[in-house]
């Protein structure tokens, strides 16, 4: 463990950015308000005159996850993107995430261990359902008729790229005939009405 003192400037980010290193470094089951106050060299009850307990730290860093999840679902997009570019991006960003951060992605749909109403998570969550609400808009299905049909296919295409997600991440597509599959060689493509 790297220990670094803490001099000035922002704690709570500075909180925030431990525990963000330690879910990457050793996974959830390390993280504490404890090791993040060690990591940063304050006091063990710094943490809580910021997040209040070990619910709110790990609010906080959901949040920050989901604005980075947000960020690679958006990576290499060119000016003004087709609605293909789009998904195709979003997908492949949630899945990149998923696999390098696969502790920070456990903790950020994990329940219990966040307060869902906290108003940085609730942004970051909006942020991406956002994205995928753009990569999903006007998609041609036999879905497309129905009164909800923006949100049904928004939750088809979370619970696709999710689904894939989650299986990658137990293990479950190893096998030597799922293991070069990326996730866009498993959904469907979709047309867009005009």
């Amino acid at each position: 463990m790297r220990d670094k003192k803490y001099h000035h400037g922002n704690l709570k980010e500075a909180l925030i950015e431990a525990g963000l290193e330690i879910l990457s470094e050793s996974g959830l089951s390390d993280l504490s308000l404890r090791t993040c106050a060690a990591r940063v060299g304050v006091s063990h009850t710094a943490p809580k005159n910021h997040f209040g307990n070990m619910n709110g730290l790990l609010t906080a860093i959901a949040a920050r996850g989901y604005e980075q999840l947000a960020e690679h679902m958006r990576r290499g997009l060119p000016e003004n993107p087709t609605r293909h570019e789009v998904r195709n991006a979003a997908f492949e960003g949630y899945v990149d995430f998923a696999r390098a951060q696969p502790a920070l992605f456990e903790l950020m749909y994990s329940s219990g261990r966040t307060t869902r109403d906290d108003p940085a998570l609730k942004a970051g969550v909006g942020a991406c359902f956002e994205i995928l609400r753009e990569a999903s808009m006007n998609l041609d299905w036999d879905k497309a008729g129905a009164p909800d049909a923006e949100l049904r296919a928004q939750i088809m295409s979370w619970s696709l790229v999710h689904g894939f997600a989650q299986l990658l991440l137990a293990g479950k597509l190893d096998k030597d005939a799922t293991k070069a599959l990326g996730v866009l060689d498993v959904v469907p493509d979709f047309g867009f009405r005009a």
